[in-house]
């Protein structure tokens, strides 16, 4: 098959898309480096598969379906269409360029048992978007599990409707569920492909059955028991018995490297002992000091400026002169004129003090009368803006007159907008592996019946298990119906601590 389509390296598709190197080949198609230029694409992968007139615009169509998904973990499809190569039809589809698939890690070495935990992380992610959707990845294998810019990623031109005939579906009889050989793609389908490839990743040979009645004879003993216990699980002969996406995630998710305790900053030493022998007084403002979690004491407001500070001027402590004593025997002709300057410097000094209290005095009355005056100014205020939220509340709804508009209802009647809260159902186990506090905050899309019909991821916090959990609940929450047609956004906060779960809608707009 190589061969086949390697002669096709040089050619162009359509004038478009030049067929720069060969890449690979299955019994039904093959893959060519290329470009893409209207996304400015150096490198993109376009894939070739023979037309069979009967199934050609079905293949599209899946093709066009998968190309409107949007998810990290799945290779993006950028434009499909029909062409024709030496005189044959064939159908194209071009997609973003991988650098690896595991097809090619698994004959140079096995993967260890942390490596295949990691690859399950973003597996089961995308495995979980698309069975939400009712879709099936429909050929789960290493060489659909590629490496874009170092990040896993799954094909995603395989997908297709749940449900649909398998039979008319080229596909590779060694990953195929034995149900599906005969019957119609299903969830649990995927769920039996992902156990092969993992065993496969772990042995580097794909499982063989040695009859249709054997269940473990197969099963390689090297296989780490845990990961021995999930692979059982998906390879269930019953497909009832198959576990769920969730269910698997639940597994592999609570790995101790995914639940980061967020610690508090710690409460810094206090600071050493100023040493004592310091020529100025210590401010009486606190010293701030960089502890996030602790607020210090703000100083004090300074008041405002009065006319007179009275209380930083007590009465002037003036001394009183008090002049020598000398001897009155020895100047008496002076002693009258000394005491009448004494009774003068005594009269200047109770004048002043005098006219400080008239001061004081004067200040006083102005303050009181400023406060009494500010005072009758709020009260007829405050009962106009009284009367006039009663009168308002009081006015009839139907009245003559088109009332006011409303404002926005405020966030403290969330109740009464939020039907229903649905909070993430946590096993014990996997509670008990949070330390600290993991918070999830999902904005959601609610349409005019209160469905939510969209969810976005804001903040994960430290666990991919937790957010997934987050937002599937978040899917599930009601919201009273709006009179308008636009669609409204919902902020919901959901907390996960060993004590449980709690989640509540931030706000809305």
């Amino acid at each position: 098959m190589t061969e086949v389509w390697a002669k096709w390296e040089g050619q162009v598709i359509n004038g478009v898309f030049p067929l720069r190197r060969f890449l690979s080949a299955s019994d039904h198609s093959g893959v060519f480096l290329t470009e893409y230029k209207p996304q400015n694409l150096a490198n993109a992968a376009i894939k070739l598969v023979q037309a069979n007139p009967t199934q050609a615009h079905a293949q599209l169509a899946h093709w066009t379906r998968a190309a409107a998904l949007s998810h990290p973990h799945l290779i993006r499809l950028l434009e499909m269409g029909r062409c024709q190569l030496g005189g044959l039809p064939f159908l194209f589809v071009v997609m973003e360029y991988a650098e690896q698939t595991l097809s090619q890690i698994i004959p140079k070495r096995p993967l260890t048992p942390d490596e295949v935990r990691e690859m399950l992380v973003p597996t089961l992610d995308a495995l979980a978007f698309l069975h939400r959707r009712n879709l099936v990845l429909g050929q789960l294998k290493p060489s659909n599990i590629l490496v874009v810019n170092d990040q896993l990623k799954l094909a995603s031109d395989t997908v297709r409707p749940a449900g649909e005939s398998a039979a008319t579906s080229a596909q590779s009889a060694v990953y195929v569920a034995p149900e599906a050989k005969v019957g119609n793609f299903s969830i649990a389908d995927d769920i039996w492909s992902l156990g092969l490839t993992l065993v496969e990743a772990l042995t580097q040979h794909p499982t063989l059955w040695p009859d249709s009645k054997s269940e473990t004879d197969f099963f390689p003993g090297a296989i780490p028991p845990t990961l021995a216990k999930i692979i059982r699980q998906c390879l269930n002969r019953s497909p009832a018995d198959r576990p769920l996406v969730g269910e698997l995630q639940a597994e592999i998710e609570p790995a101790p490297q995914l639940t980061v305790e967020v610690p508090q900053p710690p409460i810094p030493a206090p600071q050493p002992p100023v040493s004592a022998p310091q020529p100025a007084p210590l401010p009486q403002t606190p010293i701030p000091v960089p502890q996030p979690p602790i607020a210090l004491p703000q100083p004090p407001i300074p008041v405002p400026q009065r006319p007179i500070p009275v209380p930083q001027q007590p009465p002037i402590a003036v001394p009183e002169p008090r002049p020598v004593p000398r001897p009155l025997k020895r100047e008496a002709p002076d002693r009258a004129a000394r005491l009448a300057k004494l009774l003068q410097q005594r009269w200047f000094v109770a004048a002043i003090v005098v006219l400080i209290v008239v001061v004081a005095a004067l200040w006083t009355g102005v303050h009181m009368l400023r406060s009494q005056y500010a005072s009758k100014q709020v009260a007829p205020s405050t009962a106009a803006a009284q009367n006039s939220e009663a009168s308002q509340s009081a006015a009839p709804e139907n009245s003559g007159s088109r009332p006011a508009e409303r404002p926005a209802q405020p966030l403290a009647n969330k109740s009464a907008l939020v039907l229903h809260e649905e909070i993430p159902d946590i096993s014990r186990h996997a509670l008990n592996t949070i330390r600290g506090r993991i918070k999830v905050s999902v904005r959601v899309t609610v349409d005019r019946s209160g469905n939510v019909v969209d969810e976005s991821l804001e903040g994960r916090g430290s666990s991919y298990y937790f957010a997934r959990l987050a937002m599937e609940a978040a899917r599930k929450w009601k919201f009273a119906p709006a009179d308008n047609q636009a669609d409204r956004k919902w902020l919901l906060r959901f907390e996960f601590t060993r004590g449980g779960v709690t989640g509540h809608a931030a706000g809305s707009k």
